[in-house]
């Protein structure tokens, strides 16, 4: 991966991702891409309300802050022109962000600019672009519109699903093609062997770089696996992130249960997960990152 921004934590992030564009992508969708310009050029002083990665974005840039160092770089990847991308400038400059790099790329996919950005994680609502960037070897979720957001905290708190994640889907196949007892037994009998990594590794391991520039007491940084494992497929999961070297703060082996409740008392940020259905759920309590990788989103024939 280029380095284009040295050793920072590199958030790529859409227009729709960061600001509520719900009103012109309707003009768009419905009268097409010159009134959706005009339209955005005669509300350009008007600011955009937040989008659903909003508060996300403020509280990765306000790490900056508190370690008195540049470590975040957050950068705008969207589809818009710079013509109809002014009015979104516009309403990062009236936010106070601290956001100054953008590639737009006048209605193509923009998932190209990730590797030159050095991008660690792409946010967008555009699931095609998303999997593009996945398919890339980048770290990407569609954000879903939806969810509530988390009271006025400094805290961050970041939380993943485990399989096709940040692991990859190997076992979740024996899942689906066995069932329970068979995923059970294979992991039982591959207690010892490593999980391969899956998507969103490189980004947790940036995340766990990023927080160890805090002293352990202090970090504002906080992170959860939340997977539907269990005792005794808990085993591989420790010993393969151990191998690793990340820490998570949190670990939550949920047998099953429903994620939403637990997401709520992790008062979690942002939450990312392969399957559709787990997403639908959890978008109400939380922004959720849907992450179409894996066997869980192969277009079936």
């Amino acid at each position: 991966m280029s380095k284009g921004l040295g050793d920072k934590l590199v958030l790529a992030i859409s227009s729709r991702a960061l600001f509520d564009l719900s009103e012109s992508h309707r003009v768009y969708e419905s009268e097409g891409v010159e009134a959706y310009r005009q339209y955005q050029i005669d509300h350009e002083d008007e600011v955009l309300a937040p989008g659903d990665a909003f508060p996300l974005v403020q509280k990765l840039l306000a790490l900056n802050t508190q370690l008195e160092l540049a470590r975040v770089e957050v950068v705008l990847v969207s589809r818009n022109s710079a013509d109809t991308g002014l009015r979104v400038f516009n309403s990062i400059q009236h936010y106070g962000l601290g956001i100054s790099r953008a590639a737009f790329v006048g209605g193509r996919s923009p998932y190209p600019y990730l590797a030159a950005f050095g991008s660690h994680l792409f946010l967008s609502t555009h699931a095609e672009d998303v999997r593009s960037a996945l398919d890339a070897g980048f770290a990407a979720a569609t954000i879903l519109s939806g969810g509530a957001h988390r009271a006025a905290s400094a805290e961050l708190r970041f939380a993943f699903d485990g399989d096709a994640v940040l692991f990859s889907d190997e076992s979740e196949r024996v899942y689906q093609t066995g069932g329970l007892e068979a995923f059970q037994s294979h992991e039982k009998a591959s207690a010892r062997e490593l999980l391969g990594g899956g998507p969103f590794k490189p980004f947790l391991y940036a995340l766990n770089r990023l927080q160890r520039e805090f002293s352990e007491v202090l970090c504002p940084i906080r992170t959860a696996l939340v997977t539907a494992r269990s005792a005794p497929a808990h085993e591989r999961v420790i010993r393969t992130l151990r191998e690793w070297d990340i820490r998570l703060d949190e670990s939550l082996f949920l047998g099953g249960l429903d994620k939403a409740a637990f997401l709520e008392a992790f008062a979690a940020d942002v939450f990312f997960d392969d399957q559709p259905g787990h997403c639908e759920k959890t978008r109400e309590v939380v922004a959720t990152g849907h992450v179409p990788h894996g066997v869980s989103n192969e277009l079936q024939p």
